[in-house]
């Protein structure tokens, strides 16, 4: 009987599970009677050992992991990430893209251009096509519309100077508006997707999302600090040219005054 089962040990380790019931089945039938009644009942009585203890102690334990993901997964679901919550958030945002995208693609599409003459319509278009890559063409356009800085027998040097740098700080502004329309398309791109990822997002992307919101929030914070500084810019420009007329005024005053004294002086 040790020899019988020590073989018989040996051929179920050399077998699958499938190899193994159909060995066991020819065995059964082509034993004989007295095998069967000695050696084979305690093989079948080993294996019903095996499979009841699968049954009862494993299948107790692999039970109870089940349930214990299943308490997970329904905390999950219902505490942390509620279903139903994350369903009606996605509705809210599809519908809410359903009802203004297309408004706000139209208003994006509207077009303001108003020059009429040939050299405005080309600054014109050049300033609002928000394309960065157009501005090498801008000293040339600009020329066109408001002069160039006269030759210097035409004007005064101080003159000349504050045309010049007017016509710097108002070509930069318009320069960085260019670039600030082409941040804006870009930034309304990237904010469109956010919004078809919150439509879509999985259980726990909130925070992703948000982190991503964030930061082109700070692009465009950043963005609208250069439109500022440009601003500034213009206005101390503005003040500083203002000023400039002024002393230019208080010295013709001076200089009058100078020459009246000349005048009545002389017999």
């Amino acid at each position: 009987m040790k020899k019988i089962l020590i073989l018989w040990g040996n051929l179920t380790r050399k077998l699958s599970g499938k190899q193994f019931i159909a060995v066991l089945a020819i065995v059964l039938v082509l034993a004989p009677v007295s095998a069967q009644a000695i050696g084979l009942g305690d093989i079948v009585s080993l294996i019903k050992t095996i499979t009841g203890t699968l049954q009862d102690a494993v299948g107790t334990v692999l039970s109870e992991i089940q349930g214990i993901q299943t308490t997970i997964n329904n905390y999950r679901q219902q505490i942390i990430w509620p279903l139903n919550e994350l369903n009606r958030a996605r509705g809210f945002v599809s519908a809410t893209r359903a009802r203004y995208s297309g408004l706000m693609s139209q208003i994006q599409s509207i077009k303001n251009n108003s020059a009429s003459l040939v050299n405005p319509k080309q600054l014109e278009s050049l300033l609002r096509g928000g394309q960065a890559g157009g501005i090498p063409q801008f000293q040339q356009f600009y020329t066109r519309v408001y002069a160039a800085v006269p030759e210097a027998n035409a004007a005064r040097p101080i003159h000349r100077d504050m045309m010049d740098i007017d016509d710097a700080l108002a070509m930069d502004a318009l320069k960085t508006t260019v670039v600030s329309d082409q941040a804006t398309a870009q930034l309304f791109t990237l904010a469109d997707s956010l919004e078809q990822q919150s439509a879509s997002a999985a259980p726990g992307s909130a925070p992703l999302l948000a982190t991503q919101a964030r930061l082109t929030d700070v692009v465009a914070q950043a963005q609208m600090a250069k439109m500022l500084a440009a601003e500034l810019r213009q206005e101390a420009a503005k003040l500083a040219h203002q000023n400039a007329l002024l002393k230019q005024s208080a010295t013709a005053t001076r200089n009058l005054q100078n020459q009246m004294q000349q005048v009545l002086r002389h017999p």
